[in-house]
């Protein structure tokens, strides 16, 4: 009897041994795995960009932004800044002249003091602010975010990536990226293919400039594959001025106009526009014959080039434009 208590006790003991392993084992088990389940995300994140390297936080509450392509990808990723230039909003960004954005003055003059005022986490700019860095990084952390139309496609994708880093929506803006790419590849497969050239101007008040490729507007040959007409175009913000006699002598199949007036300086829109340049002079040139000038949107030309939404936007109008 007293053998049978005995290796009973010994049986017990060997339970509760076991037990105590098994649970020390899961225990250990589910210690190793608490890191990888409970691993926080960072919560900055350094960005390096054409006028330094700045820290920001990851998800800003209040951010200011100077540049529309930016304020684009925002508003496709449906992000919302504190306070924005409110002049020459791109209509189809209109929602932000409601009044609970603020406005932070004027694309060339900013409000500073109502900037300040705001304390944002976060200021965006672009090329038409970077001689003000200085003065925006003294009342925040900020990140330029200008498009670099030498390497249009990389630095868009670039800023895109940016955005979505410090928004935490990587994965959003890598999905919105390859549909943009898609597309781009079967516009320029067409594009590449045509035995027809195309010269790109922007109309300004009764005169005109001309833009070719690496140009502000060079998206067109260099992304799109609309082949030049004339590969030697001064490479300038404000583009090569000609005259009307320019475009007689190159004779593009495809003329493409961006109306600076009408988003600018507020003029009487195409119709005016269409006066200037299909003149009399004009009108024997093979683009005008065929049909084929292109009246570009310049809310996504002019405005801003280099979102989510525009650059989609420029595909899909070029696409149109040279369909047969």
């Amino acid at each position: 009897m007293m053998k049978k208590h005995l290796l009973f006790v010994i049986m017990a003991l060997f339970a509760m041994i076991a037990a105590a392993c098994g649970s020390s084992s899961t225990a250990s088990e589910d210690s190793a795995a608490e890191p990888a389940e409970s691993k926080e995300k960072p919560a900055e994140v350094t960005v390096k960009h054409e006028l330094g390297e700045t820290t920001v936080p990851v998800n800003p509450e209040k951010v200011v932004v100077f540049d529309f392509g930016t304020l684009d990808t925002m508003a496709e990723l449906g992000i919302e800044p504190v306070a924005l230039p409110k002049e020459n909003i791109p209509d189809y960004l209109s929602q932000f002249e409601d009044e609970k954005y603020e406005n932070a003055g004027s694309l060339k003059e900013p409000d500073f003091e109502k900037i300040n005022e705001l304390a944002p986490d976060l200021i965006i700019i672009s090329g038409r602010q970077m001689d003000l860095y200085d003065q925006f990084a003294e009342i925040a952390p900020t990140i330029y975010l200008g498009v670099d139309t030498a390497n249009y496609m990389e630095s868009f994708k670039k800023n895109a990536t940016t955005v979505g880093q410090v928004f935490d929506k990587e994965a959003e803006v890598e999905e919105k990226l390859a549909a943009i790419d898609e597309k781009i590849a079967a516009l320029n497969e067409k594009a590449s293919s045509m035995e027809k050239n195309g010269l790109v101007i922007l109309a300004n008040e009764g005169k005109i400039s001309a833009y070719g490729p690496a140009s502000r507007f060079g998206i067109i040959h260099d992304v799109f594959g609309v082949k030049a007409v004339d590969e030697n175009l001064e490479v300038s913000t404000h583009g090569q001025s000609i005259s009307f006699e320019y475009l007689v002598e190159k004779d593009p199949d495809y003329l493409f106009v961006v109306d600076r007036g009408a988003v600018v300086a507020q003029g009487e829109g195409e119709s005016s526009v269409k006066q200037v340049v299909e003149n009399d002079l004009v009108k024997g040139t093979k683009a005008v014959k065929n049909d084929n000038v292109i009246y570009l949107d310049p809310n996504v030309w002019y405005l801003s080039g280099g979102g989510l939404q525009s650059v989609l936007a420029q595909a899909e109008e070029i696409e149109k434009g040279i369909a047969e």
